[in-house]
């Protein structure tokens, strides 16, 4: 098997059948097959993911319901795989056309790919936002590596093996330090641009701002951890600067879209501060 494609879900309902629906109208000329981790699901996802069956040459669906988290469910699904390389989707998002072609052809040339992300298709006028991966890999603070979301992320099995997947410790952002991981080994991070992922935001404001503080929190856990791997040290007065900022852009605010950003970044301050304390490390 040339590529196989893992998807975990867990609660999938409303949207899996979007995404198994792209997927099932892709072409590629080599061999791939799908596999759906099940996170313990307790509504109709594993009924709808069923229907699918007879759409796909190679699919599975394999039961990861022994440990709840999305990184367990990944690393689950990959040890049941077969194919030389691995490119992982969210079960709320959907593939481009031609994207399985696509990622598959820039992991013939590279070992670690990003796909482009794409924010228009699946979001509602009031919860549209660019994302930062739609014209290349994203910048992280404090200025280390480059990275990418999780969705859309293609590697050779044997990178994968090498770093032992995914860190299960860490139910969020573990995409961002797979990806420091990686390349600490000396590999690059490619964008493919030609893979496009249609990316869906929260719906709700409630949704939203519980993320972005998890996605705080577990950025001061990653600060800690890259802090002896050559991550720059952020000092306490830049620390300040920056918490100071975050909440001063409320007087920016003119429009709906600059609401959604200032609550991104209000919520993720929060969540710095959820993390420094529970961490021990200042990191802002």
């Amino acid at each position: 098997m040339k590529l196989s494609i893992i998807i975990p879900y867990y609660n999938a309902a409303d949207t899996i059948a979007t995404q198994l629906e792209a997927l099932s109208n892709q072409q590629w000329a080599e061999p791939w097959e799908v596999i759906l981790a099940n996170n313990g699901s307790t509504d109709n996802s594993l009924k709808i993911v069923e229907r699918y069956t007879d759409k796909f040459s190679n699919l599975r669906i394999i039961d990861a319901s022994a440990r709840r988290g999305k990184p367990y469910a990944l690393n689950k699904a990959v040890q049941v795989s077969t194919g030389e390389s691995l490119a992982f989707c969210d079960a709320d998002d959907m593939v481009g056309e031609n994207w399985v072609a696509a990622i598959g052809e820039a992991l013939s040339k590279n070992d670690f790919v990003a796909s482009r992300f794409e924010t228009k298709k699946l979001n509602s006028a009031q919860f549209k936002m660019k994302s930062a991966q739609e014209d290349g890999l994203m910048a992280y603070y404090p200025r280390f590596l480059p990275h990418a979301g999780g969705c859309g992320l293609g590697v050779k099995r044997s990178l994968f093996e090498e770093v032992e997947g995914f860190d299960e410790k860490m139910p969020l952002i573990e995409d961002t330090d797979f990806c420091f991981k990686i390349q600490l080994t000396g590999i690059n991070l490619c964008f493919a641009p030609e893979a496009v992922m249609h990316i869906r935001h929260r719906n709700t404001l409630r949704k939203m701002f519980r993320q972005r503080i998890g996605y705080g929190e577990y950025n001061v856990y990653l600060y800690k951890k890259y802090l002896p791997l050559g991550m720059p040290r952020i000092t306490r007065k830049n620390s300040l600067i920056s918490l100071i900022k975050s909440f001063l852009k409320v007087v920016r605010i003119r429009n709906r879209k600059d609401f959604l950003i200032w609550v991104c970044v209000f919520a993720g301050s929060v969540g710095r501060i959820k993390g420094c304390i529970k961490y021990r490390t200042f990191s802002f």
